[in-house]
């Protein structure tokens, strides 16, 4: 059986899908699409027909690319209001036996009926340790034998609209929603290593209406907050400054400008039309400064945010989202993060682009729920090997939620 992956992002700016297949205990990635989106603001879908046409698009893109129809998918609701609370669940074991797998989703199950979802919709959740008998903090109890298993996760949950609005409109198209999750949790996904497993960090996702801030302990998400700036204000001050239409003045924004001026050059111009038709020639110093300027005022912001959201010492910190691969952006972070903070950097062939992180993040984080649940599934029709969530429970969100919890 072929084990092949789709995940969707709804942005802003852009429908993102990335398809990958694993082999041999590797993600590849099969292909990936980005199509201009319509409908939608601030991550929110605020014209259903408009949003719909170009998510189709997007689907029929990709599909195009691998040669065989995708029509299943993880799909990113919006972490607005998002909240994240710490619960615990325990299970018994009989017979001193070895835990499996189906006992580990038990733990978690108990541990979410703890939880009142008053006005809230779950979206997943994120187990921090494992205890069997009074051995304490095991991160894979599966093997172990005991006669209890506790277990402590951080359950995300969101507004029930953020849910709803994304798996109404996907069903609409004819897309059958396999898993769900934020992108919060997707960009970590992508750039996880050492640091996230041992430190508290951070990761600023920098989008085109907003920009993403999420703090992290150990690996799991554990606050984050939204603020509504991003890429398109930028784009705005250019096309203000220089009257020109903002079409153009994003274009020259990804294409000429740099992130720092210092490294700008004054005397490289480039000719283009303004708003009455006229000829202007710009500069790549004067519109770097503007770039420049923009940035650091996302970031101070972003900055502000973190030590809003946690007083303990952040060790490490990655920036990511489309904006982070304008050329430079890494001295315009030095001068407000100093030269500690990363940038992130996608090393999936096929995606070296930050603005695929989430995307491809969520993937890998299908697939970490996948192993905890001892579980082999594919997204393409393959026969009889195949097993399709549409057995599942009536509803599309108990067909997500019995798929995770039920063999």
């Amino acid at each position: 059986m072929k084990h092949i992956y789709t995940s969707l992002d709804i942005g802003s700016d852009s429908i993102k899908i990335a398809v990958c297949e694993l082999y041999q205990n590797k993600l590849n990635l099969l292909a990936a699409t980005s199509v201009k989106a319509k409908g939608i603001k601030r991550g929110l879908i605020t014209d259903v027909d408009s949003a719909a046409k170009c998510i189709k698009e997007a689907f029929n893109d990709i599909s195009d690319m691998v040669g065989f129809k995708i029509d299943k998918a993880i799909a990113s609701v919006p972490s607005y209001l998002a909240e994240y609370n710490i619960i615990k669940g325990s299970t018994d074991i009989n017979g001193n036996s070895s835990i499996t797998s189906r006992d580990v989703m038990k733990s978690l199950e108990v541990a979410i009926s703890s939880k009142k979802l008053e006005g809230k919709e779950m979206v997943t959740v994120l187990p921090i340790d494992f205890k069997v008998n009074d051995d304490m903090a095991i991160k894979d109890p599966v093997g172990l034998r005991g006669n209890k298993l506790s277990t402590r996760a951080v359950l995300v949950t969101v507004p029930k609209k953020n849910v709803y609005s994304v798996l109404g409109l996907l069903e609409h198209i004819g897309i059958e929603v396999v898993d769900i999750s934020i992108n919060n949790i997707g960009d970590m996904y992508s750039f996880k290593n050492k640091n996230f497993e041992e430190k508290v960090s951070a990761i600023i996702n920098i989008g085109s209406d907003t920009t993403s801030i999420s703090i992290y302990n150990r690996s799991v998400i554990v606050k984050s907050t939204i603020i509504n700036c991003g890429g398109k204000n930028i784009d705005e001050r250019i096309a203000e400054y220089f009257n020109i239409d903002i079409v153009v003045a994003r274009k020259l924004k990804h294409k000429y400008a740099l992130a720092s001026k210092k490294h700008a050059r004054s005397n490289d111009f480039i000719e283009c039309k303004d708003t009455s038709g006229g000829s202007i020639k710009i500069n790549q110093y004067e519109l770097s400064e503007i770039v420049e300027d923009s940035i650091k005022e996302i970031l101070n912001l972003s900055k502000n945010e973190l030590n809003t959201l946690t007083s303990k010492r952040i060790d490490y910190i990655i920036i990511t989202g489309g904006m982070s691969n304008i050329a430079a952006f890494e001295y315009a972070s030095y001068d407000i993060f100093g030269e500690n903070i990363n940038i992130g950097s996608m090393k999936m062939i096929g995606v070296r682009n930050n603005k695929y992180s989430s995307v491809v993040g969520n993937i890998v984080y299908f697939i970490s729920k996948l192993k905890l649940k001892g579980q082999n599934y594919t997204m393409i029709d393959d026969g009889e090997n195949t097993r399709s969530i549409s057995e599942s429970p009536d509803s599309t969100l108990s067909k997500i939620f019995g798929y995770f919890f039920n063999d």
